[in-house]
């Protein structure tokens, strides 16, 4: 575990917080701007989610402490239709971690609590990442790779590859299915691609709340 200080502020607050750090870095737009059609959404196939609920049900005792914004929606739904950049530059889905639990997040460099949660990420990629589960955090500065890379090198984040997304259709997409208030924003979601839960608001996500919430929707 990290020595950072837990995050322990109320999730409004933090969304309120990287609001303003996104108007002071003239990236407002993340907040009001529409989906474009370039970026499909979610789809929902509850046939094919049936076993998320269970997965759900089972670690809804684990949503407290570090984790209790983590909340389950009404539908679980399939979200492979989401696009992002790969690692290598190439576009990809969330099919392309298929047989994983995945934890989804949304970042940009100008978000203050987004920064902060970035070190604890990847520490839990460290030490629980496997052919089992990922963390998959997608950047959404608009612009070049260089700033998000740059940062992700000053603070020493070593276990996690960046995803990015400069056009922040991923953003507006999962914003206009209710999943996206702000940033930061994190989704768990399962090896069929199905969400079990999200959480809008950053989380200490090396404490041992997280860590028991992983091992408990994995089932390890």
């Amino acid at each position: 575990m990290t020595t950072r200080t837990p995050l322990r502020l109320p999730s409004l607050k933090l969304i309120g917080i990287a609001a303003v750090a996104g108007i002071i870095a003239g990236a407002a737009a993340v907040y009001i701007r529409e989906a474009g059609s370039g970026n499909g959404g979610t789809q929902t196939a509850s046939g094919e989610c049936g076993t998320t609920k269970e997965i759900a049900a089972r670690i809804a005792p684990l949503l407290k402490g570090q984790v209790a914004a983590m909340v389950a929606p009404d539908e679980h739904r399939r979200l492979t239709t989401v696009s992002f950049k790969g690692a290598e530059g190439k576009p990809i889905t969330l099919d392309n971690f298929a047989g994983k639990t995945v934890l989804f997040n949304l970042w940009a460099t100008w978000c203050v609590p987004c920064r902060e949660e970035m070190p604890a990420l990847n520490a839990l990629e460290k030490e629980l990442g496997n052919d089992r589960f990922q963390v998959v955090p997608v950047n959404i500065d608009t612009g070049d790779d260089e700033k998000p890379k740059a940062f992700l090198r000053e603070i020493g984040v070593d276990a996690l590859q960046l995803y990015r997304d400069n056009t922040i259709e991923v953003f507006n997409s999962l914003k206009k299915e209710g999943l996206a208030f702000g940033l930061p924003v994190t989704l768990l979601i399962d090896g069929k691609g199905c969400l079990i839960s999200a959480m809008n608001g950053p989380a200490a996500w090396d404490s041992d709340d997280a860590k028991a919430l992983i091992r408990g929707a994995v089932g390890s």
